[in-house]
């Protein structure tokens, strides 16, 4: 691919709820570009952008691609993010290196919790937008319904460039309302018609819409409207592509991607409205090690300044990462400097990635998308740089994982292979976590959703050949005592020779902190000093496993108060036992209890949804501390809930709220188990012994 300049290339993400077609989108994109010479589809698993075995076999994007074309003189870099939740990663990575954004919603299903959440993202990150109705072609498929909840959820900036000519139930063509002329789909051309009778009705008030948003964009056009002035076509394109780039704007085209009617148009409204990457203003990061701020031009004579924002972990090539030049120019066989690893990397060979295929080219400049293969200490977020001019460029914002599941192998011995594979998984995908768990022995594997742990699993097989089971993970309880007791505990064996003779008094009751508190009141050495050590060793390794269920005990206090010694038999090993022997007789009798894990929990949801999730947390034995409202009407829920309640939470909340609910959970102390629970804990406990 030739390299174009600054000016003429266009970072654009894809963004929607999952299944309002994406995928299919730049699956047309491509194919009007002449870069492809036939259509794949997302039913046969031959599109461009869902490579991947697991996407082929699912029929969703799970992964963001990158499909780079050529139109009209220009070079769109269009960015394909995954709808579905799960995956909010790889979307979070898109939307970092796009300069604008398409947000493509269904014309059947209208606005979905994933519009509401593209729109988020987009204005996060305040990139313009442009929303594209898809699947016009269907039954059922309704502009104005969409359009007016376009409206009720995003408000004024909702500005319909298009309405939509259907003869019959088919849409055959489209009203440009800015220009007021009509369009009609000829095989993959338009064709300009006159606007079909009795179409006025409903350009009117759609024109009218426009018109408002352009007279909102400056007081002179403000005054023109109220004067009753008809604008001028540029002063309308002037305002409008104005006001895309401030956001003030939100362009509305309809089309569908299968059929691939309206595409082109958008493809031109990408070219028309949307920013260059050098309209966008200086790049700011920082100075390494520092709070100092560092600017760039977007210009491919500054000094080098590039953002890796997603790393593919290939079986056969290795570590891929793909970039976005923000400044200069990086070229094939260069060093580069890493600051966030304080490492320098060398640059092998430079590609342009189009789904899986890897274009080879010798430089990628300011405002334009690469890959590079083999880099050894760089990570998705970290920047390259100019070695002589460093800076460092803000990373990407990942969420944090909500669900986690113990994960083991099938066959024995193959935790090796589990660990690498993990690994080389957890580089490709930043929302993954991966933990030991080193009291419950368990490996942990954390994510955004079932589906994502699922779709782990599956990688696990096919790309490094380990199978595995998911299972919910232990909980590590603990135990205590609530009682003062004074127990004996008595050691004495004789055997040929020397013999082992060791003997305690202790008392046990509950100690105000979680480690153990050890003390001696001897009087007259009935115990030697030299053998208290050994006493205490013996409580601490007793500890490790409590009387009820074999947890480890908390909250102990044990106070040596008098024993017996042998001059001759008696040894450490023999007082440490004597020690354990009065541990397992002292917690029995000294009324022990299991205590449990409870988190502190904030859930952020919709009013509407508010009776609900305050109705399951108290099924999950939760104890609600307060609401707070917030913006955007949404509500903070604030509670306590025991954290063996929570494992599938996450999935809990999504179908609750449909999506809208997020929260956050963290370990906040052990309290007493109820009865019921601690009994079917110990249970557990005996059978796992037994078996």
């Amino acid at each position: 691919m030739k390299q174009y300049p600054i000016s003429k290339i266009r970072n654009v993400c894809l963004m929607s709820h999952g299944g309002a077609g994406k995928t299919s989108l730049a699956e047309a994109i491509l194919y009007n570009t002449g870069v492809l010479d036939r259509f794949g589809k997302v039913a046969d698993g031959t599109t461009t952008t869902d490579y991947d075995p697991e996407e082929i076999k699912r029929k969703i994007s799970i992964s963001t691609a990158m499909a780079p074309c050529e139109w009209k003189g220009n070079k769109l870099n269009i960015i394909d993010t995954p709808g579905y939740f799960d995956f909010v990663g790889e979307v979070m990575e898109g939307v970092r290196v796009a300069d604008a954004a398409v947000i493509v919603v269904s014309g059947k299903s209208g606005v979905a919790v994933g519009t509401e959440k593209a729109w988020k993202y987009a204005s996060d990150r305040k990139i313009p937008r442009i929303v594209f109705v898809n699947k016009m072609d269907e039954d059922n498929a309704n502009f104005y319904a969409v359009l007016d909840q376009l409206r009720e959820k995003f408000g004024k900036a909702i500005a319909p460039f298009q309405v939509p000519i259907k003869e019959g139930e088919h849409f055959v063509g489209f009203v440009n309302v800015v220009d007021m002329q009509a369009r009609k789909f000829d095989g993959q051309k338009v064709v300009d018609i006159p606007i079909p009778a009795g179409m006025e009705d409903r350009v009117e008030p759609v024109r009218q819409m426009i018109l408002e948003s352009v007279a909102e964009s400056s007081e002179e056009l403000m005054e023109k409207y109220f004067v009753g002035e008809e604008f001028t076509v540029e002063e309308i394109h002037h305002a409008l592509r104005v006001g895309v780039e401030e956001g003030s704007i939100v362009p509305v085209l309809c089309g569908s991607a299968l059929t691939n009617t309206g595409v082109q148009v958008l493809m031109d409204a990408i070219v028309e409205y949307f920013p260059a990457p050098d309209e966008m203003g200086n790049i700011i990061g920082t100075k390494p090690g520092s709070d100092d701020t560092a600017e760039r031009k977007p210009d491919g004579k500054e000094p080098l300044s590039a953002l890796v924002f997603k790393t593919i972990a290939d079986p056969y090539v290795g570590k891929l990462s793909l970039f976005r030049v923000f400044s200069g120019t990086l070229t094939a066989d260069s060093t580069v400097y890493n600051p966030n690893t304080d490492t320098n990397e060398r640059i092998g060979h430079l590609y342009v990635l189009r789904g899986k295929k890897q274009i080879e080219v010798d430089k990628i400049t300011a405002g334009d998308i690469g890959a590079v293969t083999k880099l050894v200490n760089t990570n998705t977020g970290d920047t390259l740089c100019d070695p002589f001019n460093p800076i460092v460029l803000e990373g990407i914002d990942f969420p944090e994982p909500v669900i986690s599941l113990a994960i083991a192998p099938k066959a024995k011995g193959d935790e090796e292979k589990i660990s690498a594979g993990l690994h080389r998984l957890t580089e490709e995908d930043p929302t993954l976590k991966i933990e030991l768990n080193t009291e419950t022995h368990q490996m942990l594997i954390s994510g955004l959703g079932e589906q994502h742990l699922d779709i782990v699993v599956s990688k696990l097989k096919s790309k490094f050949g380990v199978s595995v089971d998911l299972s919910i993970p232990k909980v590590p309880y603990r135990e205590t005592i609530r009682k003062k007791v004074k127990v004996e505990g008595k050691h004495k064996k004789q055997s040929g020779g020397h013999g082992q003779y060791g003997h305690v008094w202790i008392e046990f009751e509950p100690g105000e902190t979680e480690d153990l508190i050890f003390e001696e009141k001897i009087f007259g050495g009935a115990v030697p000093k030299n053998y208290f050590p050994a006493v205490e060793k013996g409580l601490r390794e007793s500890m490790l496993h409590g009387v009820l269920a074999g947890y480890p005990v908390v909250n102990l206090k044990a106070t040596l108060v008098d024993g017996s010694y042998h001059p001759v038999d008696s040894s450490e090993m023999a007082f440490k036992v004597a020690a354990s022997l009065a541990y397992k007789k002292g917690l029995e009798q000294a009324s022990p209890v299991l205590l449990e894990p409870i988190a502190h929990v904030e859930v952020i949801v919709p009013d509407d949804y508010m009776g609900d999730v305050i109705g399951d947390l108290n099924k999950r034995r939760g104890r609600i501390l307060g609401m707070n409202p917030q913006a955007g009407g949404m509500q903070q829920v604030v509670a306590e809930v025991p954290i063996a309640e929570m494992f599938k939470y996450a999935t809990d909340l999504r179908s609750m709220t449909q999506g809208r609910g997020s929260f956050t959970s963290k370990f906040e102390r052990y309290e007493e188990a109820p009865p019921n629970v601690a009994q079917k804990v110990i249970e557990e406990a005996k059978n796992n012994n037994e078996e």
